[in-house]
């Protein structure tokens, strides 16, 4: 009995989280963070299967739709429909549909909102086939975004992408240390972890052997090759894997964000990792340095879409008419950061971001608005040559690695000034 009011417990939050993104509009990492939030006096452990529940309920949004379309006459409430599409899913990854269907009556007793419709809750979930694979295909991005993926990369790689997005991605770490948990070594010297798990209680954690990044991300510090004793700037620094890259070079390192509390996480790493770097909060648009640096890691604010795997709300939130502004955004701050480099010092360029006009496009634009500038090609262990775009750039995409459950997708450059 315990168990299964455990199991209630998590569901009904993934509930909550699903409310609070479809219906309120926030990100996931908003509603985590909120005080006062859905998820305040949840247990840690349920806490986690409400993550991750939701978030994989939201991948798989539009074929699980698709197998509760055929018996259902017209679409129920939202309220309604996201404890059907949290079942549907738990069914999908082969729970047990006695109490899957069990629990989602349960969950829609518990509401005023929901109760009148668990009889057909219960209907709709016992006609389901069981071990049916979803309907294809996988959930398609939205046009705002889709269109300009296929004229960059072209329909096989979009569909590609979208087919690992609807997969729970895999766990990255950046050694630092000896005493490292299980997992795969991936060509580039990240740790793919084995099996997902409480990252708090893995080997190595508490002694900073280690800490969470993609493997795509923790590519750039590499890129900038900061060496020991030399200035840098880490600039839009938060949550901080770059920077504890940057620090563990030995090199002289400033973490510069306009989040505060974003940058207390970075504070906590680096106590915990035993690296150093002098944190600063500020905004980078007005901020002045004292001297200049030998080298700058910018990983600019962006649209976010190379992380849709981790952050699959996105989509739903975002239309695309923020770019002109973030764009616009990265522009400034590239300008602004060069000024901030000395003669042959060197600027690394980066967003997760899968748009070209984010990433390819702004190499051309600076290299035009900057005639003193060139581009140092990437020498990493472990990338492919086809990842290296015909100027220089690194383009990391999603699909990349495929088989070894893929990466998020960045575009990085790393620029000397002469």
């Amino acid at each position: 009995m315990a168990e299964a009011q455990a199991g209630l417990a998590a569901r009904a939050a993934a509930l909550a989280l699903l409310t609070a993104i479809m219906e309120e509009g926030q990100t996931m990492a908003q509603v985590l963070a909120a005080p006062n939030g859905p998820l305040k006096s949840v247990a840690p452990q349920d806490r986690a299967r409400a993550q991750r529940l939701a978030l994989q309920v939201i991948r798989l949004l539009e074929p699980v739709d698709r197998m509760l379309e055929p018996h259902l006459r017209k679409n129920p409430p939202l309220a309604v429909m996201n404890i059907l599409r949290l079942a549907t899913t738990e069914l999908h990854e082969g729970a047990a549909p006695h109490g899957v269907v069990n629990a989602a009556v349960e969950l829609a007793r518990k509401s005023k909102r929901t109760t009148p419709m668990a009889g057909l809750i219960n209907a709709v979930l016992r006609k389901l086939p069981e071990g049916a694979p979803l309907p294809g295909p996988a959930q398609r991005l939205p046009r705002w975004l889709r269109q300009p993926m296929v004229h960059a990369y072209g329909r096989e790689v979009v569909a590609a992408i979208e087919a690992l997005q609807a997969k729970a991605p895999p766990l990255d770490i950046t050694p630092h240390g000896a005493d490292l948990p299980k997992g795969q070594p991936l060509p580039t010297g990240s740790l793919r972890l084995s099996e997902p798990s409480q990252i708090s209680t893995l080997a190595g954690f508490a002694a900073g052997a280690w800490w969470v990044q993609d493997a795509a991300a923790a590519l750039a510090a590499p890129l900038l090759a900061a060496q020991k004793g030399e200035a840098v700037l880490d600039l839009c620094a938060a949550p901080g894997g770059k920077c504890l890259q940057l620090a563990a070079t030995g090199a002289d390192v400033t973490a510069l964000d306009i989040s505060g509390p974003r940058l207390e996480r970075l504070q906590e790493n680096l106590a915990r990792t035993g690296l150093v770097a002098k944190i600063i909060v500020a905004d980078a648009l007005h901020w002045q340095p004292e001297a200049a640096f030998d080298a700058i890691l910018l990983d600019a604010p962006c649209s976010a879409t190379g992380t849709i795997r981790r952050h699959p709300e996105l989509p739903f939130l975002k239309d695309g008419s923020e770019l002109a502004e973030l764009t616009a955004l990265q522009a400034a701050l590239l300008d602004r950061a060069l000024g901030w480099l000395k003669p042959g010092g060197r600027l690394v360029y980066c967003t997760c971001s899968l748009l070209p006009e984010e990433g390819e496009a702004q190499l051309t634009a600076v290299l035009a608005r900057h005639k003193g500038l060139s581009v140092i090609r990437p020498d990493l262990a472990g990338i492919e040559p086809g990842w290296i775009t015909p100027e220089g750039g690194l383009r990391l995409r999603p699909d990349y690695w495929a088989d070894l459950g893929g990466m998020d997708g960045f575009f990085m450059v790393c620029l000397r000034k002469d």
